[in-house]
């Protein structure tokens, strides 16, 4: 599927080799500085890794879902989501990494404020986000759930009822949450307002292995082939994760009754994932700031503390729902079914 999707779409493949370029760039960037030293080389792929890693976190996955899939609604094709939410979020790192080097040991001594603050407002804006998602999803659930009840008893469609285009209270309710995010490259806003949370371990490891190097007397040029490390890495797992998710939705876009089943089934999982992380992190937030830490409040910050490992279950949950999702629609011989508008 991947590679048909590439074969396909220019651009998505166009895209990937510009990422995949940028990756070897901030190698060679990377080999140039540091070639004299093992240990900088190795905090250099350790920004690396980071940045792949931070790529598979909960809240990335659960917003370029949630975002594709609105978008593919529309009848868009969009393959920079996950690049464009990649800029934003990494363009923190870098600017961080500037006033680190910049500021050196006047930084560290404030830094345990900054990421307070930061924290605060960037797990504020990713859990009200998610949540919005959530609140869109679940009124474009309400209508494919309907269309597909109407399919299945053989009643005639509208042309609409195989798009979502909204209507009565709910729409009107919802229609500024439609509306932003619109165009691939909004999610660079939505990206740089996420990265704000400086509490996430990857970002505090690059930024750390950065004041350690401007400590030592580094030029900010070296300093700055981390976060490159550390942006590129996240950007090329990031926009994989947005053309896989593009290739399955088209899959199920070929036909009618396809997406709307598949729709139907999809949809509901980006309602369960979006409301659970988008809560746990507004619980986590509420946990923080007013220092909860008994009965349920200890598996809020239990769950929280592991958060970061929640990506791979929900990367692993959307598989699983596609798997059953496609083995149903065979067995039950849903292709069979007459659209009748």
């Amino acid at each position: 599927m991947f590679v048909r999707v590439l074969r396909n779409n220019p651009r998505a493949a166009a895209l990937l080799a510009v990422l995949a370029a940028a990756n070897l760039a901030a190698w060679a960037w990377a080999l140039a500085s540091f070639h004299h030293s093992t240990a900088l080389m190795a905090a250099s792929l350790l920004a690396w890794c980071y940045g792949l890693r931070h790529a598979v976190d909960a809240d990335h996955i659960a917003a370029i879902d949630n975002v594709t899939r609105k978008m593919m609604q529309q009848g868009k094709r969009p393959f920079g989501v996950g690049a464009w939410f990649s800029l934003g979020h990494s363009s923190i790192v870098v600017l961080a990494s500037i006033a680190i080097a910049a500021t050196a040991a006047a930084f560290q001594s404030k830094m345990d404020w900054f990421h307070d603050v930061g924290g605060a407002i960037g797990t504020a804006v990713s859990a009200c986000f998610l949540l919005a998602m959530a609140l869109v999803n679940l009124v474009i659930l309400r209508g494919v759930w309907r269309s597909f009840r109407r399919l299945k008893r053989g009643k005639p469609l509208a042309e609409a009822e195989t798009d979502f285009n909204g209507g009565g209270m709910m729409s009107w309710l919802f229609r500024s949450t439609f509306r932003l995010i619109g165009k691939s490259w909004h999610m660079y806003l939505v990206g740089f307002l996420f990265g704000l949370g400086f509490d996430t371990a990857t970002e505090i490891g690059v930024l750390g292995i950065s004041a350690a190097s401007a400590s030592s007397g580094m030029s900010i040029w070296s300093i700055l082939v981390f976060p490159a490390l550390f942006a590129s890495g996240m950007a090329l797992v990031d926009t994989l994760d947005n053309v896989i998710m593009v290739g399955a939705y088209g899959w199920a876009f070929n036909k009618p009754q396809r997406k709307i089943y598949y729709n139907m089934t999809i949809t509901g999982t980006s309602v369960v994932v979006a409301l659970f992380i988008g809560g746990l992190e507004a619980l986590g937030l509420l946990a923080d700031r007013f220092d909860l830490h008994t009965g349920a409040w200890r598996w809020v910050n239990m769950l929280n503390d592991n958060l970061g490992n929640a990506g791979f279950a929900v990367v692993g949950l959307f598989i699983v729902c596609w798997g059953i999702s496609m083995l149903n629609y065979r067995l039950k011989g849903y292709d069979a079914l007459p659209v009748i508008h």
